[in-house]
């Protein structure tokens, strides 16, 4: 169980990173996507370059293989979707994607995070 934890720990990391990428590329569309649009391409820099930061932060311990220290880390940065999830409700975005892309990511990385500590 461990091993799948770390896994979809990698890809979580990988996809933090790719999103936060696509913001620096596409930031109009990327903030469709996220559930608020906006046209202020230097916020929505700001988000990519926050995004790539997230899932940097991550894989030391993924590398290293510390799959404890990956657990806290990946716990910690639950804070980030919940956020999301909070701010796409605030304005007025789609309910949808606030709690079926910010809010589930959230929760999968609630379960990965226990999985990798408590194992």
């Amino acid at each position: 169980m461990v091993t799948i934890a770390t896994w979809l720990a990698g890809l979580i990391a990988i996809g933090i990173i790719l999103i936060g990428i696509r913001f620096l590329l596409q930031p109009v569309a990327s903030a469709a996507g996220y559930g608020v649009p906006v046209s202020m391409n230097a916020y929505l820099t700001v988000k990519g370059v926050r995004d790539i930061t997230a899932g940097l932060v991550v894989l030391p311990a993924l590398v290293t293989g510390n799959q404890h220290m990956l657990g806290w880390l990946i716990l910690a940065s639950v804070f980030a979707p919940l956020g999301d999830m909070v701010v796409v409700l605030r304005n007025g975005g789609p309910r949808a994607v606030a709690f079926f892309v910010h809010g589930l990511t959230a929760a999968v990385m609630v379960g990965v995070a226990a999985i990798l500590i408590l194992v």
